[in-house]
């Protein structure tokens, strides 16, 4: 069995699928405490300012990071919608665990399930690994072509910034 590995990016960022699975695993270590990019990923203040690609904007519309909470948030360039995602958060554990459903409003049949692990590796440092279940290997080759790695290496270098701060 053969892992399908996107080119990791220079802070680290690995993107890899399972040619069998329906499932997408990113990994990425952070120089801030697990708590510390736990909050960076569920405040609504900050996840604007880092989520994405570089040349767009995150607008938040709801935004409730607790265990049944929801949310949705369109995103911009250039002045004009783009795309609008939505989701339902099943578990939210400060500092640990993230579970959420994540949904493309332009493809409301094609709901993922991604579970985000916050891990302490000491000396201020943590690491991140996220896994995405979708339902077919159609839909999860699909969201790997649409060139997703842009946005996840931009975003996670903006939240390096952020997490300098």
């Amino acid at each position: 069995m053969t892992t399908a590995t996107l080119p990791t990016d220079p802070n680290g960022t690995t993107i890899e699928a399972d040619p069998d699975l329906p499932v997408i695993t990113i990994v990425r270590d952070f120089a801030a405490p697990a708590e510390r990019v736990y909050r960076a990923w569920t405040d609504p203040e900050l996840v604007v300012k880092w989520m994405g690609p570089n040349e767009t904007e995150m607008k938040i519309d709801r935004w409730e990071a607790t265990t049944g909470g929801h949310y949705r948030y369109t995103v911009w360039q250039e002045g004009q919608e783009v795309a609008a995602f939505f989701g339902s958060f099943h578990e939210a554990r400060p500092g640990e665990r993230l579970v959420q459903t994540f949904t493309w409003e332009g493809m409301p049949d094609g709901v993922s399930l991604d579970t985000m692990t916050f891990a302490d590796l000491g000396d201020g440092r943590s690491r991140v690994t996220s896994v995405s279940v979708v339902d077919s290997l159609e839909g999860r080759d699909a969201i790997l072509a649409s060139g997703m790695e842009g946005g996840v290496y931009e975003g996670y270098a903006k939240l390096d910034a952020l997490l300098a701060d």
